[in-house]
């Protein structure tokens, strides 16, 4: 099976949703500075597929790497975490 398995995964918050089908989710990580050895937040921004339209700006949710669906978006929603409030 090989490749086929094992499909990156990334929690983040969803940024905007308000394309169709499609939400922009921004993950966060931490990065120790070279320098002054201090975490700095670095943030990435992903598009993904949203097919029933189901998030909210806010809501936490689950993406998973997918083939290319657009110019732009490689990733499809799996689950919400976390609704907004």
């Amino acid at each position: 099976m090989g490749e086929r398995d094992n499909k990156r995964t990334i929690q983040g918050v969803v940024v905007s949703n308000k394309m169709d089908k499609t939400i922009v989710v921004r993950s966060e990580r931490l990065v120790k500075h070279p320098v002054f050895q201090k975490y700095v937040r670095k943030y990435a921004q992903y598009m993904a597929q949203d097919e029933k339209n189901e998030c909210g700006i806010g809501d936490r949710v689950l993406i998973v790497e997918s083939r290319p669906l657009s110019r732009r978006k490689r990733w499809r929603m799996r689950e919400v975490l976390e609704k907004a409030k």
